[in-house]
């Protein structure tokens, strides 16, 4: 049985009520001080002051990592796959001389 937790997290000034299993609390917390974190450096960068861009583009910017992430973990069977026949063909033409 899972323990709930209500908490709420504030992004952007905003506190939005949650109900979170009691070992994820620190993973909520962490993914909005993530997202507070890269608001507050646009807030410096851009002197724009709309905050639907700076979240806009905050979404974008784990949107693209996502795909990132996604690409690389794609990859790595079939690198690990061509690794393997390497060392295997490797192996048999070290055998033939």
């Amino acid at each position: 049985m899972t323990d709930k937790l209500s908490i709420k997290i504030k992004i952007d000034g905003r506190e939005y009520p949650l109900k979170v299993d009691r070992e994820e609390e620190e993973k909520y917390r962490k993914a909005a001080k993530i997202i507070n974190d890269i608001i507050l450096q646009y807030r410096q960068k851009y002197s724009s002051s709309n905050t639907q861009d700076f979240l806009a583009m905050t979404a974008f910017q784990f949107a693209l990592k996502s795909i990132e992430l996604e690409e690389k973990v794609d990859r790595s069977p079939l690198f690990d796959e061509l690794k393997k026949l390497d060392e295997e063909l490797s192996d048999y033409l070290s055998l033939k001389e």
